[in-house]
């Protein structure tokens, strides 16, 4: 049990390494090179770097450090060592990187440069963040103003972006279209490290209104193969009692599931809304921790 708790760990800190590599390339590599920026804290760098000429690989350790002591002070010991990990080979990346010219792709499309940037970026944070890592920034901040202030930390994203892409401005040589074009990077980020974390894994919630329920739930369970609730409902125009099918299902399946709906009955109405979160049997469980404590405190008792 102890060498698949360590080779689980070795595993988790080499697909942080590798998320970490292809984060730090897409911004070496491709961002910084063709003279674009983005949000977050090393967006922020890189527009210090455009304006003072101080490289990525310094300022970035020494906010990161900065941010890290105050959250520290702020928050307590909240930050796992996958955390500083993480932060520790960036830094290290982003100095090191840098000094390989063979790396640096310059095009004339900044469009594709803005494109190619935000999926690896997403991607290989995305990497991190499945495997419990964070590359601090303003994930610090965010926890520091959450836990004073009721803004969810989307929103404190959403701030620290627009404040640091907007910066761009102040830079000498950098005008709107530089900041359109880290919009646009911060934009495809966004939609790529939540196609990463969720893939197929995301949901959809499907509500069907039909005077066929009946017939629909029985094809969707028998041969759909997907779970169905019918809920009761009234029409309250012409007051007649009916049902309502609840449906949850991958998002891949949601295609399939409104044209076999669709196929017994056409003038069915249906609402499809995407589900952030679903627990339960075939789809997430609940991460509460209590398994783990209880697998270990079974492994104590059994060691002892």
């Amino acid at each position: 049990m102890k060498t698949s708790k360590y080779l689980s760990i070795l595993w988790d800190y080499f697909l942080m390494t590798v998320g970490s590599v292809i984060f730090c390339l897409a911004w070496t590599s491709f961002i910084i090179p063709n003279g674009l920026s983005s949000g977050g804290l090393t967006g922020l760098c890189t527009i210090i770097q455009y304006g003072t000429g101080i490289p990525v690989g310094w300022t970035y350790p020494i906010l990161n450090i900065l941010l890290l002591v105050l959250g520290f002070l702020t928050l307590g010991k909240g930050f796992g060592m996958k955390t500083i990990y993480v932060i520790a080979l960036t830094s290290l990346l982003f100095e090191v990187l840098p000094k390989f010219p063979n790396l640096v792709v310059l095009m004339d499309e900044k469009l594709l440069v803005a494109i190619v940037g935000a999926a690896m970026e997403s991607v290989g944070l995305g990497l991190v963040l499945l495997r419990g890592g964070s590359s601090g920034g303003t994930d610090i901040v965010a926890m520091m103003v959450n836990k004073y202030w009721p803004v969810s930390p989307g929103r404190v994203y959403l701030v620290t972006d627009i404040f640091i892409i907007s910066c761009m401005l102040m830079v000498p040589g950098k005008g709107l279209v530089d900041m359109i074009y880290a919009y646009i990077i911060m934009l495809g980020f966004s939609f790529g490290v939540d196609f990463v974390l969720l893939g197929n894994k995301s949901t959809v919630q499907i509500l069907v209104f039909s005077s066929n329920y009946q017939t629909i739930a029985d094809h969707i369970i028998n041969n759909v193969r997907r779970g169905v609730t019918a809920l009761e409902s009234v029409g309250w125009y012409s007051q007649q009692s009916s049902k309502v099918l609840l449906i949850i299902a991958r998002k891949h399946q949601m295609n399939e599931v409104i044209n076999e709906i669709r196929g017994i009955d056409k003038k069915a109405f249906i609402s499809v809304s995407t589900a952030m979160s679903v627990f339960g049997e075939g789809f997430e469980e609940v991460k509460t921790g209590l398994k783990n404590k209880k697998k270990n405190q079974i492994e104590d008792q059994s060691n002892e």
